[in-house]
């Protein structure tokens, strides 16, 4: 039974790390961009943009669809490194072992 008792004991440890990521991934902010920098948007870890930044240049109505384009570029390059960031923190708590699925961020 002791082995039992140790695995449970490592499985509240894991919890506990695992909802300090969480919270980590909450404060976490990776920024993305496009158009050469002239479109930024910062997002956190879980994914929630918290701040978008244009290029006062862009800011002309016959650019309007360039400038939305560039959002989404940017938002979408912002999600990438924010769920690349998200798999890093993983693999270092869990020492590169896949979770199944369901069990991660």
């Amino acid at each position: 039974m002791k082995n039992l008792g140790d695995l449970m004991k490592q499985a509240r440890e894991l919890q506990g790390k695992m909802e300090q990521l969480q919270t980590e991934l909450e404060t976490l902010e990776v920024q993305g961009s496009a158009g050469g920098g002239m479109v930024n948007v910062t997002m956190t870890g879980k994914g929630e943009v918290v701040k978008v930044a244009i290029d006062p240049s862009l800011m002309k109505e016959n650019e309007r669809e360039i400038l939305e384009d560039l959002i989404v570029a940017a938002s979408a390059d912002a999600k990438g490194k924010a769920e690349r960031a998200a798999q890093d923190k993983m693999k270092e708590l869990t020492g590169g072992l896949q979770l199944p699925p369901g069990l991660g961020l």
